[in-house]
């Protein structure tokens, strides 16, 4: 075949691929929108990876190591990733050459009458092969690479989602365990409370005793010790039902967080951007598997525009072939097969037309899905953020009231010691204090249900890893 003969035969074959249709109009990826302004925090950064050291709580340092060692959500992810990489390893294996090996032998009567004349003719004979076969994808439209840098994609989209399902565990957690100190600190307090009320009680009873007070006062404190008997059962409900939250977020056994004991929590240091830029892209693992599916959708359009196209293989064989087993080894047993193979998408282009509107149909779903993570990812900061800052300013007022209430504390003990005051006044100004107490340790709850909240709204400390680029990585 002359030079001429093999562009003409191009030509013709160009000529009869499959027109791939153009796109009208393909949607856009959504930019980061900014934080608004007025959301000032303590400090501006981002999270640690381990943020739940600066609480310098080993309680919470264990129940966080153990549901990421163990915890079942994982498993799903996990799984996920071993279907990705499998996923990749299929379709790397379609480039590249492909050798097989076959060997096989068989006897068979040839009929006397047929097309073969005697000696072969009613003759039986047995055939010996033995063939090794390779076979090589040129690739020339790229649709192979294509596919496996799709699959390479949904690999690392697979890895984001589990960092994604580490940063979800390990807030849930943490959001547990900051409610099982709450409930304990309020438990305690309500205790207080509840001696402090019981005692003002006796004190009324004394009172009408006495002809001092009437009964409508003693009704009034005995029904304020049932409200605080009603949150004390509450709290102690709290405190069981968080248990078994954290029993089932830590994978634990049911005696596993017998040794959870109360402690004396602290507010750690929390942070928030001044601006929300294209940083936030990568340290949101949501974010970053969003934009690898988005990757992974735009590599399938590369496939399926490459399948218009001729596709180019070469098959070749050499083996030995013989109807004796004695000459099997010999040099005249020798066979030799090379053949180009050119298949052309002639009358295919309504498959093919079906295959490419699918994957831009997927691409587009995937810019919405990408676009919408985008903007839940900025509302979810702002809104955490607000929330914060506004939880600090009802700690600085509620800071206040307490501050003010212990020094009408302090006064009617003062009173009482001099024989001014009664022992009601005492008590009621202790139970008011003991209130305001309780409302210290629930905003300080909420604060720390908050902090947490920012901390997984800004990714949790997330970095991605250097993503995976081939097949053998």
């Amino acid at each position: 075949m002359n030079k001429t003969t093999l562009l003409l035969a191009m030509a013709l074959a160009l000529a009869g691929c499959a027109h791939v249709a153009p796109e009208q109009h393909p949607p856009a990826r959504r930019d980061i929108a900014e934080l608004p302004a007025d959301i000032k925090l303590a400090r501006e950064g981002w999270p640690d990876a381990q943020w739940w050291t600066a609480y310098r709580d080993p309680q919470l340092d264990a129940l966080i190591k153990q549901a990421l060692a163990s915890a079942p959500t994982l498993d799903v992810a996990a799984a996920h990733i071993g279907s990705a990489r499998s996923a990749l390893s299929r379709s790397a294996a379609d480039l590249g050459i492909d050798v097989d090996g076959y060997a096989g032998a068989n006897r068979q009567r040839y009929s006397g009458t047929g097309l073969f004349p005697a000696p072969i003719g009613g003759a039986w004979f047995t055939a010996e092969t033995l063939r090794l076969e390779a076979r090589y994808n040129f690739d020339w439209w790229g649709k192979n690479r294509a596919q496996v840098a799709a699959a390479v994609g949904e690999l690392n989209a697979g890895r984001a989602e589990y960092a994604e399902a580490e940063r979800a565990l390990a807030a849930a957690v943490a959001q547990s365990y900051f409610r099982l100190q709450g409930a304990w600190a309020r438990l305690a307090n309500n205790e207080q409370l509840a001696a402090a009320q019981a005692a003002l009680v006796q004190d009324k009873a004394k009172r009408i005793a006495g002809g001092l007070a009437n009964s409508d006062e003693q009704r009034a404190a005995e029904a304020e010790l049932s409200q605080i008997r009603k949150q004390h059962a509450q709290l102690t409900a709290d405190i069981g039902r968080e248990r078994e939250a954290l029993r089932a977020l830590t994978g634990a056994d049911s005696g596993t967080l017998a040794g959870l004991t109360a402690r004396t929590l602290g507010s750690a240091a929390h942070a928030l951007p001044s601006r929300l830029g294209m940083e936030l892209l990568a340290r949101r693992p949501d974010l970053q598997a969003a934009r690898w599916k988005l990757e992974a959708s735009l590599s399938r359009i590369d496939a399926a525009k490459a399948a218009f196209y001729p596709d180019v293989n070469l098959t070749g064989s050499i083996g030995l072939d013989t109807i004796k087993l004695e000459d099997l080894l010999q040099s005249a047993s020798r066979t030799l097969y090379l053949g180009p193979t050119l298949t052309l998408p002639l009358f295919d282009s309504r498959r093919l037309d079906a295959q490419l509107d699918g994957a831009r149909t997927g691409r587009n779903e995937r810019i919405a899905e990408y676009n919408q993570a985008v903007v839940d990812a900025v509302r979810e900061v702002a809104q955490d953020g607000v929330q914060l800052q506004g939880i600090e300013r009802q700690i600085t007022e509620q800071a206040a009231a307490t501050g003010t209430t212990r020094a009408q504390l302090a006064s009617a003990q003062a009173r009482l010691a001099h024989g001014l005051a009664d022992r009601a006044a005492t008590l009621t100004a202790q139970l008011a204090l003991l209130k305001q107490q309780d409302a210290d340790l629930y905003l300080q709850q909420v604060q720390l249900l908050a902090e947490v909240a920012l901390t997984n709204a800004l990714g949790g400390g997330y970095r991605e890893e250097a993503p995976t680029a081939t097949a053998s990585k």
